[in-house]
């Protein structure tokens, strides 16, 4: 019998533990190592931020679900992978011991790298987990009793630009909603070297796209933008042109302001060589196994992928749900294959499928694959979008709940962009 364990509980590593569980069967033991008891829906973060949702209904326990489908869960941080031991430390100083191991842990959030970033120690607020989330909120419902200016984007080397977007525009139709947004300025500052690069290099149309929608939500924007440090209420800001060279620099005022930060690999992770790269996320071959180790596979944001292209600012390239998704199965059907002295053979796919929420409407975006040239690629607007991210929120969580393994990218994103370009042609 096998033993795997799945560093991680969140979207890649409960959909990594559910698949290969299914893939495998009772003849191998899987269990789940997370930070927290709760999955949390990330994605819906940026509704948890304007009050739109509670943490409680985008989020649920993960230890039962999980016990259903014969999958362990040890509710503890991991404090280092021993790679050439086989082995998992705690941070309550247990020692777990794996035939493989599967790493979803997800990045560490780099606000350290900028003098004033972050909720905790800095004065910016956060989407990027559950706890940032609520915090955002609380503070967001402060500021609307004295409303003034906001910033919101994505500082230098960031690279999940998506929720930036989601929540300067989610924050637009909620103000519109409360009758004040003629009373906030809204200001989004990004690395990226155009709007709508989304650290892809751009899909389809998206620049005039993403131009479009800010303009007519009456958002500035400031692009290839450094941010050099970050005080109460005010954020100080480079914008570098297309040489990289310094072309203004700003000094934006704001009441309230969320700024997505760079990633790197977390510290249980860093500083085993040949497991990472130097920022710490993981090395990875094309059946997501890392070369080193080859019982150490990788899924999801923690996994070391290459920037899409250079860019005078520093940006990354996303992992978005449907890759994080092609990933696990990968990981699976690889596992299954060791594990019977065969060779891996399966690869992810690469695809990027975005449903970027604005409040009242949305934006869809797909690059088949992530890096060009493509096969396919298409961005399109509509409140069908805003319409299908509620929808998929509500049936993602049900598929954690009740261990479903089916792919829900696959089978209901791609089906519902299949209609809408259905009838682009008619």
């Amino acid at each position: 019998m096998a033993k795997i364990i799945v560093l991680g509980a969140g979207l890649g590593g409960m959909a990594a533990a559910y698949e290969i569980k299914a893939v495998l069967g009772a003849a191998h033991s899987v269990s789940v190592v997370g930070e927290s008891p709760r999955f949390n829906f990330t994605p819906s973060n940026p509704w948890v931020a304007v009050g739109w949702r509670k943490p409680e209904e985008i989020s649920l326990e993960a230890a039962e679900p999980l016990k259903r489908k014969g999958i362990d869960f040890i509710n503890m941080p991991a404090e280092a992978v021993l790679a050439g031991e086989n082995k998992l430390r705690l941070t309550d100083g247990r020692v777990l011991d794996y035939d493989y191991l599967v790493i979803a842990t997800g990045p560490r959030l780099a606000f350290d790298e900028v003098p004033g970033l972050g909720p905790t120690n800095g004065h910016t607020e956060s989407i990027c987990t559950a706890a940032h989330a609520q915090s955002a909120w609380e503070s967001y419902q402060a500021f609307l009793d004295n409303p003034g200016p906001i910033v919101v984007g994505a500082v230098q080397g960031a690279s999940c630009f998506g929720p930036a977007y989601e929540f300067a525009m989610i924050l637009d139709a909620d103000l519109r909603k409360r009758k004040l947004r003629d009373r906030v300025p809204i200001t989004f500052v990004t690395s990226e070297p155009y709007v709508g690069h989304m650290g892809l290099g751009g899909v389809g149309d998206s620049k005039g796209l993403m131009e479009t929608e800010m303009r007519q939500r009456h958002i500035k924007w400031i692009i290839n933008a450094k941010v050099t440090a970050i005080e109460p209420g005010k954020m100080k800001v480079d914008e570098l042109d297309g040489k990289g060279e310094l072309a203004q620099s700003h000094e934006l005022p704001f009441a309230y302001s969320m700024m997505l930060p760079s990633f790197t690999g977390v510290p249980a992770v860093r500083g085993v060589e040949g497991l990472t790269n130097p920022r710490g996320f993981i090395l990875i071959d094309k059946h997501q196994r890392n070369p080193r180790y080859p019982n150490i596979f990788s899924a999801g944001v923690c996994v070391a992928i290459p920037p899409v292209e250079a860019t005078p600012v520093p940006t990354g390239a996303p992992k978005t749900g449907f890759m994080i998704e092609s990933m696990v199965t990968a990981i699976a059907h690889n596992l299954r294959d060791v594990i019977a002295g065969k060779e891996p053979t399966e690869q992810a796919t690469w695809n990027a499928v975005c449903l970027a929420d604005m409040g009242d409407t949305g934006v869809a975006f797909v690059a088949l694959p992530q890096i060009p040239p493509r096969n396919v690629t298409w961005a399109r607007s509509g409140k069908w979008v805003h319409l299908a991210k509620v929808a998929f929120e509500k049936y993602y969580l049900r598929k954690m709940r009740v261990g479903n393994t089916e792919p829900v990218y696959e089978k209901y994103v791609m089906k519902a962009l299949g209609i809408v370009r259905l009838k682009d042609r008619l």
